[in-house]
Formats: C-alpha cells, sequence, structure tokens
C-alpha cells in the first residue's frame, strides 16, 4: 500500500517459464536464487484455476454434535482459563477450575448448535467435505526489468 492508501502500482511482469507443479515452478525460482538473482522481484502465479471439493465422509447428528463440540469445548476452556487468571488469591486452581467449566460448557454448547445446524439443513447438505483451490499449471513471471537477465541466467548465459 501507498501513503494514500491505494496499491502501489507494481511493474510489469513477464512470464519467463510455465510448469504443471508447483514444485517444478519452486525449483526454478530457488535456482535463481541460487545464482545470486534478486528473487523479490519474482512471483509464482497458478493459472487455469479449478475448486475442488473432496467429500470426506456421511454427516449425520453424531458428527455433527462432535463438529461443534471440539472447537467450542477448546474456546470454552481458554476462556474460562482467562477469567481465572483474575482472580488474585488462587489463581492457578481458579484458572484450572474455570477452564474445565469453559470446556465443558463450551462442549455441551457447541454439540448442541452443531446438532441445530445440521437439522435446519433438512438434509440438503448430509456430507463434510474439504474445499481446495488447484491450478492446472504455474507460471513463473519477473518484473519486466529483471525478466532478460533471469532468462540469461536460466538458459546458463551469464
Amino acid at each position: 500500500m501507498s501513503p494514500t492508501g491505494r496499491p502501489a502500482a507494481r511493474p510489469a511482469r513477464r512470464a519467463i517459464s510455465s510448469h504443471d507443479s508447483y514444485a517444478e515452478a519452486e525449483r526454478t525460482v530457488d535456482r535463481l536464487a541460487d545464482m545470486d538473482f534478486p528473487v523479490e522481484h519474482v512471483a509464482i502465479i497458478g493459472r487455469d484455476l479449478a475448486t475442488v471439493e473432496q467429500v470426506t465422509g456421511k454427516l449425520d447428528y453424531p458428527r455433527a454434535a462432535w463438529r461443534g463440540a471440539v472447537p467450542a469445548a477448546a474456546t470454552g476452556a481458554l476462556i474460562g482459563w482467562v477469567f481465572g487468571l483474575f482472580h488474585w488469591l488462587d489463581p492457578l486452581v481458579a484458572s484450572v477450575l474455570l477452564a474445565l467449566y469453559g470446556l465443558v460448557f463450551g462442549a455441551v454448547l457447541g454439540a448442541i448448535v452443531g446438532v441445530l445446524g445440521h437439522a435446519l439443513q433438512h438434509g440438503r447438505r448430509d456430507f463434510s467435505s474439504v474445499v481446495m483451490t488447484e491450478a492446472q499449471r504455474f507460471e513463473v513471471v519477473v518484473d519486466e526489468p529483471f525478466a532478460d537477465q533471469a532468462i540469461r541466467l536460466l538458459e546458463g548465459r551469464n
């Protein structure tokens, strides 16, 4: 960001190589770095993006309760522990006890919210999944003033 709040102007970039995997593009940048090229002028850009939703299993009421209970229990334990820190006479016991109460309360409340959320779906989404974005190819691009130098280094012409 520039001082005016607008994104800073980025110099034009030129693609110097294209790869089928991120690891190959990464190796190209690593080769440039090994040859003391100023890699702060390099970027790896994923092209031809696709969203992939991998189904990880069936979602029923017990799983919905578990998915709600675990993060809420951790949050409840943390909040209980923090509140326990403000007890001046015996902070360790108070912190541990309040963290335990927070864990239990958070787990119960989270399980209820998880089950309610699943019930409100009315069977429309009875599965769990993980969404990923994948690129089909990766381009190594270099700021225009440095592109010729990068190409020469990669071709072995210093």
